[in-house]
């Protein structure tokens, strides 16, 4: 939770007169005033929430919230020093790339010659690509099936622990608002007929995916055997509410072949909904990918609470009527578990039909007026947030600009001073 070092620092005024400082994801500027006026900090170390928005103590002086990125605590940017990887930041898509691809990260590069562009999906990615492109100038159409902006986040930030993850979309809502080359149109489910009528120039796709229920993830590279009797949700039904609200003395198997943080939500509703919850992993560790945003042990010790059966190293090779049958990871040794349901939390799919249907126009672009058509996001690749408003900013960043082709795209560090 954002200054959750408070109880931990206010003594310690009275131990010292020295100046104080203080961290604990420090995201809201109101926050950050009460403890300075409040005499519990004299100053306040922002490290992620500065990665975030590197401008945020210049917007708080400048009396511009609204135009500050907040730190969503997902702890992306961890996960590049734990993976040895490069770290992203679910907020701000520039992050990392400053000095490699000379992103800047309140400042687009200048419009290229073209001028429209329709933006089909209004989730992470859609969003993201919309804001940035109307920065650089272009006139922007943002077409959302739906009745709601962020796609994935508008139903994950409901989810327990996780309204956080609405600031993703609360940021770049505000900002498309106030650019009055943006129209957004909602109840917009869009055919490719519908694409190459509009006559826009370039055309981003970003229709975003759905979870499997087949148990294709990667315990399983084919469909599981499913007997159609039994009752399976995946996190899509759960979060759009197609489960019961009481499941009072009923068993749910939640299954997590996944290994990020949505296994361990989906066991947490269920067992606030009073099922007896049994959540089986092939991996050692609950929710195990999220050892790299170091949440993991919080997880654990939440499940636990919550009176959660876990079972780890533990797969799934069926789903038959009226219980699944549970694997060792090492033996292979099989178990019977007796369930009334199951939540399959493995792989997720691209919703793609609408630009594979689009492609297959190719031929008729030229005539519509189309110069590009470009799949971007959980559309062209499921991955976390951070992945999908990256894919929609190097989309914005990148359009009318030279095609690179195999090159590297970034300059390498040059590990000496330039000349006096």
């Amino acid at each position: 939770e954002e200054g959750a070092q408070e109880l931990l620092v206010k003594g310690i005024r009275e131990l010292s007169t020295r100046p104080v400082v203080g961290v604990g994801r420090f995201t809201s500027p109101d926050v950050m005033a009460r403890m300075i006026r409040q005499g519990v900090l004299d100053l306040i170390g922002c490290a992620r929430p500065s990665i975030a928005d590197p401008f945020l103590p210049k917007k708080i002086e400048e009396g511009r919230i609204e135009d500050i990125r907040e730190c969503i605590g997902c702890n992306m940017c961890i996960t590049g020093d734990m993976t040895m990887s490069i770290s992203r930041c679910t907020q701000n898509p520039t992050f990392m790339e400053e000095w490699r691809k000379g992103w800047h990260p309140e400042r687009m590069n200048e419009k290229g010659e073209s001028q429209t562009v329709l933006v089909v999906g209004a989730g992470p990615a859609g969003l993201e690509a919309t804001r940035a492109l109307a920065l650089r100038g272009y006139d922007v159409t943002l077409a959302e099936a739906t009745t709601t902006l962020g796609g994935r986040v508008a139903r994950e930030r409901l989810l327990p622990g996780l309204s956080a993850w609405g600031r993703v979309v609360d940021y770049r809502q505000y900002q498309i608002g106030q650019r009055t080359n943006v129209e957004t149109y909602f109840d917009s489910r869009l055919t490719a007929e519908d694409v190459l009528g509009f006559g826009f120039e370039h055309v981003a796709i970003a229709t975003g995916s759905h979870w499997r229920r087949d148990g294709v993830a990667r315990q399983h590279v084919v469909p599981m055997p499913v007997d159609a009797t039994m009752t399976v949700w995946t996190p899509d039904d759960i979060m759009t509410g197609k489960h019961p609200d009481d499941l009072s003395g009923k068993t749910v198997v939640v299954y997590d072949d996944d290994h990020y943080y949505m296994g361990g939500v989906m066991a947490e509703v269920m067992a606030k909904a009073g099922a007896n919850v049994v959540l089986v992993t092939p991996s050692a560790y609950v929710s195990d990918w999220t050892r790299n945003t170091l949440e993991q042990g919080a997880i654990h010790v939440r499940l636990d609470d919550l009176g959660v059966d876990i079972r780890l190293n533990r797969g799934v090779t069926a789903i038959r009527a009226g219980e699944v049958e549970t694997n060792c990871t090492y033996t292979g040794r099989k178990k019977p578990i007796a369930c009334d349901a199951v939540v399959m939390v493995a792989s997720r799919v691209s919703e793609d039909a609408l630009y594979q249907a689009v492609v297959d126009r190719q031929a008729d672009w030229a005539d519509a007026g189309i110069k590009s058509v470009k799949l971007i996001g959980d559309a062209a690749a499921p991955a976390p947030i951070a992945w999908a408003t990256y894919a929609g900013h190097r989309y914005a960043r990148e359009l009318d600009t030279p095609d690179i082709g195999d090159a590297l795209p970034f300059r390498r560090e040059v590990t000496q001073l330039e000349p006096a």
